[in-house]
């Protein structure tokens, strides 16, 4: 039954809820930074823990109004749903398990869903949280934040006007150091659920980071998975899941690719580094200085790209926010993210249809990466065995 007053046109800030991210949460505060950047959304409501006395205590230090604050993201999603200022869209920022039950409340409500990755922590999930998202008129996206940054614009319209030729190899590595010792046994938050099957899922290290690299490489190049070859690793003892991760990879086309991905490797912060080379060039981009891109034309010298700088593409231009030689990091590329999805939301608002360049990750995405995950962690147990996404 329609709810009076919902289906009018808005033209304020989109209302956004939250999922988790209450109290000792990093990317709660990410997810909120990202999504004022703009000033596009106004977060008021929340279900911020799973502990009710949590979730109180957090949405009173965030300022929403008591009658906003829940105990429970279904309360949230019945009781927001028949508000006539109702929340427009979710964060959903919880452990990998929540994500299914969470989406699929809201999403069934009509809610749109902005969601954390991985889509799941199962492959059947994540081909049910499809359906759902099928069957729903709510948007979902997938928060790849990675996707949004600048110079990886640019990077995929390189690659899709034919500036490096055909593509040939395909090389993406995320190394981390901060899981070489056994800090879940020590009680860190972080490290706690990561490493429990029960709440991360199958894959430890390759579901948490190695899902990234895996997306950022798919997304730049646009190549499809044909098979892989994954060698899971545990390193420290007692570890249930995976802490490293060595994935070969063969592409629809025969470009070959080769992914690494590492919670064990000391000296690496959030080593996230893509490398691209084709018939007539290659390009080299790492996370932590995110500003500039090395392209290679074969047989001439290194030329440096910046972020909105000379010889800026489109993509780079328009996700950039100041200007050339400022830098602009993490918080800005996730932001790109919430940006591409207010405008998708604000074309529903009005009964528009979305705009034709719309760029952020959906959750057909989302299925691919958990297909990804469970093809590594079956190729595994067969001792590498070269496997098809499920």
């Amino acid at each position: 039954m329609a709810i009076e007053g919902k289906n009018e046109q808005n033209i304020g800030r989109i209302r956004l809820g939250m999922v988790g991210g209450g109290k000792d949460a990093f990317i709660g505060g990410v997810h909120r930074i990202a999504s004022r950047i703009d000033d596009k959304y106004e977060l008021v409501a929340g279900a911020l823990s799973s502990t009710p006395e949590k979730a109180q205590q957090s949405g009173r230090a965030l300022g929403l109004a008591d009658d906003r604050i829940y105990d429970s993201f279904k309360d949230m999603a019945i009781r927001e749903a028949r508000l006539k200022n109702g929340i427009e869209a979710v964060a959903i920022v919880t452990p990998n398990h929540v994500h299914f039950t969470a989406a699929r409340e809201f999403l069934k409500r009509g809610i749109h869903v902005i969601c954390d990755k991985p889509l799941t922590s199962t492959l059947p999930d994540a081909k049910k949280l499809v359906k759902a998202a099928e069957d729903s008129d709510a948007l979902f996206i997938l928060t790849h934040n990675y996707t949004g940054y600048p110079l990886i614009r640019q990077a995929r319209e390189m690659v899709a006007s034919g500036d490096l030729g055909e593509i040939r190899l395909v090389q993406v590595e995320y190394p981390q150091d901060w899981l070489t010792e056994p800090m879940e046994n020590e009680g860190a938050k972080q490290a706690v659920w990561r490493t429990d099957p029960e709440r991360s899922g199958a894959g430890g290290c390759i579901g948490d980071i190695g899902t990234h690299a895996f997306n950022l490489a798919s997304f730049v190049t646009g190549l499809e998975l044909e098979a892989l070859s994954a060698d899971l690793q545990s390193f420290v003892p007692g570890r249930q899941l995976d802490d490293n991760a060595h994935v070969m990879m063969r592409f629809q086309g025969g470009a070959r690719g080769m992914l690494w991905s590492s919670q064990v490797a000391p000296g690496n912060e959030n080593a996230l580094r893509l490398r691209v080379y084709g018939s007539k060039g290659g390009i080299e981009w790492a996370q932590e200085n995110p500003n500039q891109m090395w392209f290679t034309s074969f047989g001439q010298p290194k030329q440096l790209l910046t972020r909105n700088g000379a010889g800026a593409t489109a993509g780079n231009l328009s996700a950039s926010r100041i200007p050339p030689g400022h830098p602009e990091g993490y918080l800005e590329g996730f932001a790109n993210i919430y940006a591409e999805a207010a405008r998708a939301i604000e074309a529903k608002r009005l009964g528009q249809s979305l705009p034709d360049d719309l760029l952020y990750p959906t959750v057909q995405d989302g299925l691919i990466g958990v297909q990804f995950i469970d093809a590594c962690v079956r190729s595994s147990r067969r001792d590498a065995a070269w496997v098809k996404l499920g």
